[in-house]
């Protein structure tokens, strides 16, 4: 829950005895074998962010009523929302008979219930609190979120008397030239009494091309029946936008985006190019952080105060801490501690701990890690499952050789420990507290506190061997001007046959 639902839910706003998410529907315009409902934007799914907008009403009972994709529909509810409950439409015959499958569900319902579908991911809390509201002020049997629209085409007109009273919602093939005009709109949220629900739902029927119940019929029949009947208009008309198509799931995107944005620069984040950079729902950014061109927040990722992030970074379920810098990196389930220096070009994977001060620099891959205050792993160099100490510097092109291809061992680097450049750390293996280990070292074994570990092979030199092996190439050109230059003596010793091995 973001603070802003956090705030909606302590404040005493209006509960309702039950919420029905309407998530049965096949969306065959997704054209996907995802469910429509599951379909994710800025951090959740579409019928996550509905969950969400309706979680600070505290409703007693939250129905959701599956039908196309209900083993995905259900797993993905057991994982955001496991106490709904979900209830089989089997046959899909239209949103008034998804309400009469979900109220079937829980037969002693009473009191105020929400209907919303479940493609509706720039619903608020506080537009859903504010019906919520609004039908309990009114004492309406039935009230029903609007919207006005600057083109209604296609749309539901809201059609009200004198009194401001909800009297029909008229579809747009059945209305008359007069009620066309209206810009007011059906949203296809309700909050109703659930006798006065069941009531109606009980007399509507199935008179339409498309042989289906419409919860929009129960209105009707309340009006009838003399029942007050109320309509509260959305304060953001894009609040009530559903989703049909991958074309409305990008623009849905672009707008829930635009939001989570503005409200990170009014609280004092610099977003330095709102077009190209993207944030969930479900981070957080502290005040006095700068997001460069380029720089996708997802997941759970949390930013502190005063860091810097990008350009072109994609955090995931991360932390970075305050005054800490990632530029040109991408970073799973990491640990950026304080004033840490992440990049360019890193990838730091799950387990990753970076702590005060500490450097992981250019095409450095991490996993699995932590590295001590103060230490770097400056470039070209592959981390997993290590334990660095404070102070510590590791070389370029440094592996950490830690998979024997069964096991996974750990290498353990010391306090202001060397490890010099392209070492290879077999694990498991420590290099001690203030060690070193010469460049070029396969490391297989221990080095002791204090200790050089040198593992490499004795160098020799096999003089005059360009010349003879490599005669006319621009190599042997450049070695004979340099011996005519030094005026050195021509190498009469033993040299190197086709072979490599020393003639006689």
């Amino acid at each position: 829950m973001s603070p802003q639902e956090r705030s909606a839910s302590s404040a005493g706003e209006p509960a309702v005895a039950a919420v029905v998410v309407l998530a049965a529907g096949q969306g065959t315009r997704m054209r996907s074998a995802t469910p429509k409902v599951l379909h994710e934007l800025g951090g959740r799914s579409l019928l996550g962010h509905v969950l969400a907008a309706a979680e600070p009403l505290a409703a007693g009972t939250t129905i959701v009523v599956v039908g196309s994709g209900r083993d995905q529909v259900e797993a993905h509810l057991a994982e955001v929302a496991p106490a709904a409950l979900p209830v089989v439409q089997e046959e899909q015959r239209g949103s008034g008979h998804a309400a009469v499958v979900a109220l079937d569900a829980v037969p002693d319902l009473e009191g105020a219930v929400l209907l919303v579908n479940g493609d509706a991911p720039l619903l608020r809390p506080e537009t859903v609190t504010a019906l919520v509201a609004e039908h309990a002020r009114a004492g309406n049997a039935l009230t029903v979120l609007t919207a006005e629209v600057e083109d209604p085409t296609g749309l539901g007109r809201i059609v009200r008397d004198a009194s401001g009273a909800v009297t029909a919602i008229v579809e747009e093939r059945d209305a008359t030239p007069e009620q066309r005009a209206i810009r007011e709109i059906n949203a296809g949220v309700y909050v109703g009494d659930a006798a006065a629900l069941r009531d109606g739902l009980s007399r509507i029927g199935a008179d339409n091309d498309q042989g289906e119940l419409y919860v929009t019929d129960v209105l009707g029949l309340l009006v009838a029946d003399g029942a007050r009947v109320g309509g509260t208009p959305a304060e953001d008309p894009d609040d009530v936008l559903g989703c049909n198509d991958r074309r409305e799931l990008a623009a849905r995107r672009r707008t829930l985006n635009d939001r989570v944005l503005d409200r990170l620069m009014r609280d004092g984040v610099t977003v330095v190019d709102p077009g190209t950079t993207w944030v969930d729902v479900t981070v957080t950014v502290g005040n006095d952080t700068v997001l460069e061109p380029g720089t996708q927040l997802r997941g759970a990722t949390t930013i502190a105060s005063g860091a810097v992030v990008g350009p072109d970074t994609t955090l995931v379920d991360c932390t970075v801490e305050a005054g800490a810098s990632v530029v040109r990196s991408h970073c799973l389930e990491a640990v950026i501690g304080p004033e840490a220096v992440v990049g360019p070009f890193s990838y730091l994977r799950p387990g990753t701990r970076l702590a005060r001060g500490s450097k992981v620099g250019a095409f450095v891959e991490t996993k699995n890690v932590e590295v001590g205050e103060g230490s770097k792993v400056p470039h070209l160099s592959y981390v997993g499952d290590a334990t660095i100490g404070l102070g510590a510097n590791i070389g370029a092109a440094t592996v950490f050789v830690n998979y024997d291809g069964v096991t996974k061992h750990r290498t353990t680097i010391g306090d202001h420990a060397r490890i010099g450049s392209d070492s290879m750390l077999v694990a498991p293996v420590t290099v001690g507290d203030g060690a070193y280990t010469a460049a070029g070292s396969v490391i297989t074994k221990d080095v002791p506190p204090g200790a050089m570990g040198v593992a490499r092979a004795t160098q020799r030199n096999v003089g005059g061997w360009v010349l003879r092996r490599r005669p006319g190439t621009p190599a042997a050109e450049a070695a004979a001007a340099a011996e005519r230059l030094t005026d050195a003596p021509e190498n009469t010793g033993a040299h190197d046959d086709d072979e490599g091995r020393p003639s006689r």
